[in-house]
């Protein structure tokens, strides 16, 4: 069951867009945090979904480009091995997805996590860097 405060006004929820906006911001700053895991360059749908992303935080993009944004990083995840950068792919995938419904920016910071963990880096270092970034998202960026 959906948790009911990431539901967004328009859907009948109590999620403001400021808020909304914040929340895909902070999943795309957990996910570019760990992009440098993936050591031999990054697949350019990776990219591509970021940027979405953003676009779509400043009504630049729709819901439909983020989730079709989303389904390439879901793809440039299953084409991966390393377990390592699946986790950042699908970070970035639920990053973008978040436009669609903002509790993906949970499982984004989660696959965030996921990545370090696999890495062999602080998990503990990760999450006050994401709590963090939360705090200090500038939604007027």
């Amino acid at each position: 069951m959906r948790d009911k405060r990431f539901i967004a006004e328009h859907r009948g929820g109590p999620l403001t867009k400021a808020q909304h906006i914040q929340l895909i911001l902070w999943a795309c700053k957990c996910a570019e945090n760990v992009l440098p895991l993936i050591p031999d360059g990054i697949d350019e749908r990776l990219d591509y979904a970021i940027k979405i992303a953003k676009e779509w935080a400043k009504n630049n993009a729709s819901v439909g480009d983020a989730r079709n944004a989303s389904f390439g990083a879901i793809a440039v995840a299953n084409e991966l091995t390393s377990p390592v950068e699946i986790a950042v792919a699908r970070s970035v995938g639920h990053a973008v997805a978040t436009a669609h419904m903002a509790d993906h920016s949970l499982i984004a910071a989660k696959y965030a996590l996921k990545a370090i963990k696999l890495a062999g880096k602080s998990m503990e270092d990760e999450r006050k860097w994401q709590d963090n970034a939360l705090k200090n998202i500038d939604i007027n960026q």
